[in-house]
């Protein structure tokens, strides 16, 4: 029965890995570290001790090159905000997600019904909140599907945000409305809809692992 718990949970890292767009050069990084994981916890592991808290150190980040092709395709390459999201993406590799808002914040100013800016503006703030959508990320992200609303961009990268924290619900219907709103004949249309069909048997393999077990207990029979 471990062994089918572990290959689950191996399955479901793999699908998350590929919706948060997950720099594939690096999967055999993850890989190896849920491996040494469980092996260690399996050895050493001791769920009884009472935890503690640790400082977090900044460490250089990542951008998924797939990510950025993403936003490319969706909001266009050549055009006012680009430099905005070059910058703010220099910012995160360098492990400053305080300063890529900085640079987002001056985008929004500048141009305050750009959606595309508002959009990256809520992922860098999710990024500096701990990989949360915070209410100010969120109220980034409401802008932008407010000025955009027919736009699809917005709605992906929102549903996005909401994945990388782990709130699968949450994600679904703006992936679906990402979808909808998405051309037919749009070059990245098929993208959205592998990640949205990968989303739906995420959460229905989770919710199959949890099992019956997990069911709400049944009401007692009414007294005679």
């Amino acid at each position: 029965m471990g062994w089918l718990l572990f290959a689950g949970l191996a399955l479901g890292a793999a699908l998350l890995l590929w919706l948060t767009g997950f720099p594939r050069r690096l999967w055999t990084v993850a890989a190896t570290a849920l491996v040494l994981g469980a092996a260690g916890y399996a050895w050493q592991g001791s769920p009884g001790m009472a935890g503690h808290p640790v400082a977090a150190v900044d460490k250089p980040g990542e951008v998924d090159p797939s990510l950025v092709a993403l936003r490319e395709a969706m909001f266009g390459r050549y055009n006012f905000n680009y430099s905005y999201f070059m910058a703010a993406d220099s910012m995160t590799r360098v492990g400053s997600p305080s300063a890529a808002v900085k640079v987002m914040i001056g985008g929004v100013r500048k141009s305050p019904k750009d959606a595309a800016l508002w959009t990256g503006l809520g992922l860098v703030l999710e990024e500096n909140d701990g990989m949360q959508v915070s209410p100010a990320s969120k109220f980034a992200f409401d802008r932008a599907v407010a000025l955009w609303p027919n736009h699809p961009g917005p709605e992906f990268f929102y549903g996005l945000a909401y994945i990388r924290e782990g709130k699968f619900a949450e994600a679904r219907p703006h992936w679906a409305r990402a979808v909808a709103l998405a051309p037919e004949k749009a070059s990245y249309r098929e993208e959205l809809v592998v990640r949205l069909f990968l989303l739906d048997k995420f959460v229905e393999a989770m919710a199959t692992q949890r099992g019956p077990e997990d069911a709400p207990a049944p009401s007692a029979p009414p007294a005679p």
